[in-house]
């Protein structure tokens, strides 16, 4: 593929107008020297976000025409990725953009296919910690992805993992579970949160809870079908 870099860092961003230019800031000050090119994609913002986007070389902005959610906008900007390595992290300034060469620097030496962050020590009010332990607890249980933190955007996976990826609303929760159902091999290790100090959170207990419940079944159910064969030749007559 033409113009490679080493990592393509991907951010789904709606309503971030205060977050989005340090962000930059922060994510080129982290990949400082490595061949990179930071993917934002804006799923309809509402507020001044792509005014505030420093657009450069090696900064791609994705602009959708309607609000496609989370899913949508890492979904599209994963495939719109031209890295050996592709990179997650929300657009809130939550997860610390110098933790993406950690994990991949883990994927590598570890020889795995997905690296996932896992909130050891999370910066959120005890209501939204708690829902999301009782929820990361059923659905790795669940689905069988084996990571305590599948709510955690931050991620490193090699490209080829893009493709076991469905689009389908809520298909963020479930990464793991669908890389691992496809045969790939995926690990965790602790990262850094911080409190968000600009803007508010896109999701309540109601949006987390009852979708994610149904979407946790549909995994289920797809991972219970999924193919698995391996092609012993390919010949073909003169």
């Amino acid at each position: 593929m033409p113009n490679e870099p080493e990592l393509s860092v991907v951010v789904p961003l709606f309503n971030e107008e205060d977050n989005v230019a340090l962000l930059q800031r922060e994510i080129a000050a982290a990949l400082a020297g490595r061949d990179h090119e930071l993917i934002l994609v804006d799923d309809c913002s509402t507020d001044r976000t792509r005014e505030r986007i420093e657009r450069g070389p090696g900064v791609r902005v994705l602009e959708f025409e309607k609000n496609a959610g989370q899913s949508g906008a890492m979904h599209a900007g994963m495939n719109a990725a031209r890295g050996r390595f592709v990179g997650l992290l929300d657009g809130d300034l939550q997860n610390d953009p110098a933790d993406l060469t950690r994990l991949l620097a883990a994927l590598e030496e570890q020889g795995v296919d997905l690296m996932c962050g896992w909130r050891a020590h999370r910066q959120d009010s005890w209501s939204k910690k708690l829902t999301s332990r009782v929820a990361n607890l059923v659905r790795s249980r669940f689905t069988g992805d084996g990571v305590h933190d599948t709510g955690c955007t931050l991620k490193v996976m090699r490209r080829e993992c893009v493709g076991a990826l469905l689009p389908f609303k809520g298909m963020h929760r479930f990464i793991p579970a669908l890389i691992k159902g496809a045969g790939f091999k995926v690990a965790e290790m602790p990262v850094h949160h911080r409190a968000r100090v600009h803007g508010v959170s896109k999701y309540g207990f109601g949006n987390r809870a009852f979708r994610a419940t149904a979407d946790m079944f549909g995994v289920r159910w797809l991972l219970s079908r999924r193919l698995d064969y391996r092609v012993k030749g390919d010949t073909q007559m003169d």
